[in-house]
């Protein structure tokens, strides 16, 4: 029977206030905002949802297991907004039962632009997460799962065992992405979400006109269960917000995760594992080649989510040729500022290609356009460059 691996994406950028061209006040990130979305987020997801992990790991002594990445700026803003938040996440990690998996600290797309930059946000995640959980997992997960073979091969070179990526369907073909892979010319292992299974939680689990609508953990299991011969481990990949936040709590979530267990531990050869155990348990069966970048958005699994169109492109060329005068000044605060600008929500807003339709992207995007986002944040990047002269 397959193994369960559970990541959870625990995420929030700091984000911007309205900043006018006018405006030369170097506070670029509405404080207000940031606490208010980040103490109701940690109301309704966060504290609940940690409080059931904590009661599934005692409840089935220590057979139940999961793996979170909370990026560097979540982590300062529970710092900063809701230390129970910190405080619960402790009390996981003193289990022994969650992994705690490395990326960019700030959720940057800095793999893409700087490597140098690359390198440093992993060293100053790994080293946030270790002073604060004293638990540092070797597997990485890139930004948005944003990968390609390079990406692996500098997994690789900072001391990983383990990556994460996207089952994309078309490098895949007719396999399954319930097995371990491996990149072509890199002795990592490669974990590949099961995007079908993850999705049908994390975003149809409310979805009243789904066919398998109403899901429940006995018809999950059974879809779970189905793999048996055909892959080791069913990787279970979503943004942490679906329990409470986007799916509510009067959909049922938290009682679908809670009962889960139950019924996939039933079968006695059934379990759950962390990423790092799935590696460690099983040899690659062959390659996952993927010469050009994928990513978990959309239905393109590509990077048009933050590099589709002219204003996204040129934001970013600007921001990231800022690097040598920003480090050459030797301001902690100015650094800070310029990484908090490298989160990847800044360019998520600015996305056109579903403005029009209402989608996912324009129920998370807090400006009226992608326009307003684009002129915000140049305003706020204009800034920024005065400050390195």
């Amino acid at each position: 029977m397959p193994s369960i691996c559970f990541y959870f994406q625990v995420h929030q950028p700091f984000r911007l206030r309205r900043y006018s061209v006018f405006d030369a006040d170097s506070n670029y990130f509405d404080d207000h905002k940031n606490a208010m979305i980040c103490r109701k987020v940690a109301e309704k997801c966060y504290l609940p949802a940690n409080q059931c992990v904590f009661d599934l790991i005692k409840r089935h002594d220590g057979r139940f297991r999961v793996s979170y990445a909370l990026t560097g700026v979540v982590l300062d803003q529970f710092e900063a907004y809701t230390p129970d938040v910190i405080d619960s996440f402790r009390r996981l990690a003193e289990t022994g039962c969650v992994e705690f998996l490395c990326e960019t600290y700030h959720h940057s797309l800095a793999f893409l632009y700087s490597r140098q930059e690359f390198v440093d946000q992993v060293a100053l995640h790994r080293q946030k997460v270790e002073d604060l959980f004293g638990n540092v997992g070797t597997t990485f997960r890139n930004t948005e799962l944003i990968y390609n073979n390079e990406l692996a091969d500098a997994a690789h070179q900072l001391g990983f065992k383990a990556v994460i990526a996207e089952g994309a369907d078309h490098i895949l073909g007719y396999r399954s992405p319930d097995y371990v892979y491996r990149p072509p010319a890199t002795p990592i292992h490669v974990l590949l979400k099961n995007y079908r299974l993850s999705d049908d939680i994390a975003f149809r689990f409310s979805n009243r006109g789904w066919s398998e609508w109403p899901l429940t953990v006995e018809k999950f299991s059974r879809w779970v269960n189905q793999v048996h011969g055909n892959g080791y481990t069913v990787n279970l990949f979503m943004d942490y917000e679906t329990l409470g936040e986007h799916q509510w709590k009067d959909t049922g979530i938290f009682d679908f995760f809670y009962h889960l267990p139950d019924e996939i531990l039933r079968h006695p050869h059934n379990s759950f594992r962390t990423p790092s155990e799935v590696a460690e348990m099983h040899e690659p069966v062959g390659e996952f080649d993927a010469p050009h970048l994928i990513s978990w958005a959309d239905t393109e699994r590509d990077l048009s989510a933050w590099l589709g169109n002219a204003m996204q492109s040129n934001a970013l060329k600007e921001l990231y040729a800022l690097e040598s005068a920003v480090k050459a000044k030797g301001d902690d605060d100015l650094l800070n500022d310029w990484r908090r600008l490298q989160t990847s929500d800044h360019f998520y807003y600015m996305c056109t290609k579903y403005f029009a339709d209402g989608d996912v992207h324009k129920y998370f995007n807090p400006y009226e356009s992608p326009y307003d986002s684009y002129i915000n944040f140049m305003n706020v990047l204009d800034n920024l460059a005065s400050r390195t002269k």
